[in-house]
């Protein structure tokens, strides 16, 4: 047995036991059938209560609300959405300031959501720090990323440079040459949100069928084991799971983020680490680190997780010694003091990721389906966003949300870039990770010569064009 607990630390600390609500087991005819009770199909349901209440909206979840990676990810709440400057980099500097103003506003949002529902769930807008604080590489790629932000128009008020001495003030890291402070994201208790959020739908008269996976559906209907569904509007909200809803599959990848959470650490083991008001942290490197101090003084700890052929699906997160001690190194190299924690839990999950890296939002009005994904590991927040917009597109609602160049307006689905077929994708991917892993290898090892450094930097930046 293994020295961790192998569900999600947020799912292990919800008050309430986790009883499902009842099966679909009879016809139903509504306006809205919505595929998934994870944060897309929750926020996609609040708003268009919120907007239209006499809607009549059913939700069906293959398990319990929040099973998938809404009750599992690292708690970042972003405003940001997954390539956003390659999305935005097309228009006018005042539209595309405006872009940028929309999705930083996205946890001020969730905010006022929370405050006005009663959701309980940690919200602490901290802030994010990117450190370069394991090699000196880091410095050069973040101050060169620095400079594209501020060459799209952002400024100091979105992402500053801290020095070494301004980071300590917020984080203190072993080897620190630097980093970048952005204002604009929040943690959260992921579970407390998903799971509040449900309750709230429900109370608003959205009927949630818990333990019903759904076996077929197509425009205008869905079915169940036990019954069938017509409705309007059909929403698949299943992000990660896409490949259990064909053609979805298609359109997006399933890949996997694996995170760690350590023993609650003392007071003195804090003041040596800082992150005293819920600042998100990362270590800038092509491992895609994340991590943040839990409201009950934990390290939540996450990297990069993997992909299975032909996009199978994990179902199995009993993490391997291999994929935890690989997190605890990468944090024990930031924090030395903890590399012989205790760790308590070790679960992963299932994340979406489609072709170009690029997040959607649709409406296929002469079909009646509505369509958000592609989060790539963001989507606490850009889900906010999805289910805002898809409210809107539903409800006819010309929005500023709805003219963004993330919305696709015409050709449904089929608008999406499909991936390549098996195996070219498993081996593209693969290969493209195993170029990360031994730059990170390279440039983390301090005797490795100046031009087998440059070599593996220069490989791994090839590597990710592909990923474009």
């Amino acid at each position: 047995m293994p020295a961790w607990r192998t569900i999600s630390l947020w799912m292990d600390q919800l008050d309430e036991p986790l009883l499902a609500r009842p099966e679909l087991e009879r016809d139903l005819d509504v306006d809205v059938a919505i595929i998934g009770a994870g944060y897309t199909g929750l926020w996609t349901a609040y708003y268009l209560k919120k907007l239209a209440p006499g809607l009549d909206i059913a939700i069906v979840e293959a398990q319990t609300a929040g099973f998938g990676a809404s009750g599992r990810n690292g708690g970042w709440l972003m405003g940001n959405l997954l390539g956003e400057d390659r999305l935005l980099a097309g228009l006018s500097p005042e539209r595309r300031r405006a872009s940028f103003d929309l999705l930083h506003s996205i946890p001020d949002e969730v905010e006022v959501v929370l405050e006005r529902e009663g959701i309980d769930c940690d919200y602490r807008k901290g802030g994010v720090l990117y450190c370069a604080a394991r090699y000196p590489e880091q410095e050069a790629t973040l101050r060169d990323y620095l400079s594209k932000l501020h060459a799209q128009g952002l400024t100091d008020n979105d992402y500053r440079w801290l020095s070494p001495e301004q980071l300590a003030q917020q984080i203190r890291v072993a080897k620190p040459y630097g980093g970048i402070y952005a204002p604009h994201v929040a943690t959260i208790h992921p579970a407390k949100l998903v799971r509040g959020l449900a309750r709230t739908v429900q109370n608003m008269g959205v009927k949630i069928y818990e333990n019903s996976p759904v076996t077929h559906w197509q425009a205008g209907s869905l079915r169940t084991a036990k019954a069938s569904v017509r409705s309007r509007w059909i929403v698949p909200a299943v992000e990660g799971y896409s490949v259990t809803l064909p053609p979805l599959g298609r359109y997006q990848l399933p890949v996997q983020s694996l995170i760690v959470a350590t023993e609650p650490l003392s007071a003195a083991t804090w003041d040596e680490i800082g992150l005293n008001r819920g600042q998100a942290f990362s270590e800038f490197s092509r491992q895609v680190t994340y991590g943040q101090r839990s409201a009950d003084n934990r390290l939540i700890f996450g990297a990069r997780g993997g992909y299975q052929f032909a996009g199978k699906l994990r179902h199995n997160f009993d993490l391997t010694r291999d994929e935890v001690e690989l997190r605890r190194y990468l944090f024990g190299e930031l924090f030395p003091q903890l590399k012989t924690v205790q760790i308590t839990h070790a679960w992963g999950g299932n994340l979406g990721m489609s072709r170009h890296f690029k997040p959607h939002m649709l409406c296929d009005r002469a079909n009646g389906i509505a369509l958000s994904g592609g989060y790539g590991g963001e989507g606490v927040g850009a889900s906010n966003l999805g289910g805002r917009t898809l409210a809107d597109l539903i409800l006819e609602r010309d929005s500023e949300l709805t003219q963004q160049p993330w919305v696709l307006p015409d050709g449904g689905i089929h608008a999406l870039r499909a991936w390549e077929p098996e195996p070219c994708r498993w081996l593209g991917y693969n290969a493209i990770i195993k170029s990360f892993v031994h730059e990170d290898q390279t440039l983390a090892n301090p005797a490795t010569a100046p031009w087998r450094r440059k070599l593996a930097s220069q490989v791994a930046s090839f590597m990710e064009g592909f990923m474009h």
